[in-house]
C-alpha cells in the first residue's frame, strides 16, 4: 500500500487540512468509493426520460481534485445543499461512455452536508484551482476548470415561444417520472429568458456563452417576487456588470458530456481577487 500523507495549507490564520493524499494509480480504476467535496456548481435542472428531473454538480474534494456529481435528483433529496457546503456521499463508476475522469455517479441516499467554507476562506481556497483558459484546460486533460474572465458583459435574451413550451412539458413529463418513496413536486417553470455572457480570458480569446448555472436562474425569479420581470433584468444587470466585476467574478467551465471539445459556463462565483503574498503557504 503507497504511503498516505497529509497537506495542510495555511491561509492567514486560518488552516485548511485536506484528507488523504491524491489517488494512487490504482484509485483511477475503482468501481466505487466514498469521498469530501465542496460543492462549487449546481447547472440548471435536466428533465430526461430515463432519471426524471436531475441536476449536475461540481466541485473540488478534499484531496483538491475536481468532481463532477450526477445524475442528483435534488428536489427529491432529504436533505439540500447549495454552493460553498461541504458533503460527502458514496458513488459508483459511471457507464463506459462517461470518459471525464472527474465524473462520478452519486448515490444520491448517501449525500450529507458535513461543513460550510466561510466567506473569508474562500478566495485564498479557490484562487489556487484559477487556469488561464479552457485551452489549458483541456491542454492538462481537464473536463473541469475554473477562469477570471475579462471585460465581461452579462445580457440576456429571450427565448422563442416554442423553446419555453418545449422546456415546460419536458419538465411535466419529468415531475411524473416518481418511484414509490419519491416526493410530489411541482413542475419546474422554465424560464423565458437566456443569460450570457461576452467575455475574454488571458490568452486574449473572446467568448460568447450562455449561462447554464441554476443560481443565476433563481436570481432572476427571486429579484422578478420582489420587483417584477423588467426590474429584476435591471438588477442582474447591475449585479453581473457592476458590482461582481468590481469585487471578483470567475467562471466555472465544464465540457459537454457528448461533444469533449465544447465548454459550458456551468457557474457564476463571485470570487474576490488575492495578491500573490496571500497565497503564500
Amino acid at each position: 500500500m503507497p504511503p498516505r500523507c497529509v497537506i495542510v495549507f495555511q491561509f492567514k490564520s486560518d488552516i485548511w487540512v485536506s484528507g488523504p493524499a491524491l489517488l494512487s494509480k490504482n484509485d483511477d480504476q475503482a468501481k466505487q468509493g466514498h469521498e469530501k467535496v465542496l460543492v462549487l456548481v449546481k447547472a440548471l435542472p435536466h428533465a430526461g426520460k430515463r432519471h426524471g428531473e436531475t441536476v449536475c454538480c461540481a466541485g473540488v474534494n478534499s484531496a483538491g481534485e475536481w468532481r463532477r456529481q450526477y445524475p442528483i435528483r435534488f428536489r427529491q433529496l432529504q436533505t439540500g445543499f447549495a454552493r460553498w457546503d461541504w458533503i460527502e456521499y458514496d458513488w459508483i463508476k459511471p457507464k463506459a461512455d462517461e470518459r471525464r475522469k472527474e465524473s462520478r455517479r452519486v448515490q444520491g441516499e448517501t449525500i450529507r452536508v458535513c461543513g460550510h467554507m466561510p466567506e473569508r476562506e474562500r478566495a485564498n481556497f479557490l484562487n489556487r484551482f484559477l487556469v488561464p483558459s479552457t485551452k489549458a484546460a483541456a491542454e492538462q486533460g481537464m473536463s473541469l476548470a475554473i477562469v477570471r474572465p475579462q471585460q465581461s458583459k452579462f445580457y440576456w435574451k429571450r427565448k422563442k415561444v416554442e423553446d419555453v413550451e418545449r422546456g415546460r412539458k419536458a419538465y411535466q413529463g419529468a415531475s411524473k417520472q416518481l418511484s414509490l418513496l419519491d416526493k410530489e413536486l411541482a413542475a419546474l417553470k422554465p424560464c423565458p429568458y437566456e443569460f450570457k455572457f461576452k467575455y475574454r480570458t488571458d490568452d486574449g480569446v473572446l467568448h460568447d456563452a450562455t449561462c447554464d448555472d441554476w443560481e443565476t436562474t433563481a436570481m432572476f425569479y427571486s429579484f422578478e417576487h420582489r420587483y417584477g420581470t423588467e426590474s429584476a433584468l435591471r438588477e442582474m444587470d447591475h449585479v453581473f456588470n457592476d458590482v461582481y466585476p468590481s469585487k471578483g467574478m470567475a467562471f466555472a467551465m465544464g465540457t459537454h458530456s457528448r461533444f469533449p471539445n465544447i465548454w459550458l459556463l456551468i457557474g457564476v462565483i463571485r470570487l474576490n481577487r488575492v495578491t500573490q503574498l496571500s497565497l503564500a503557504v
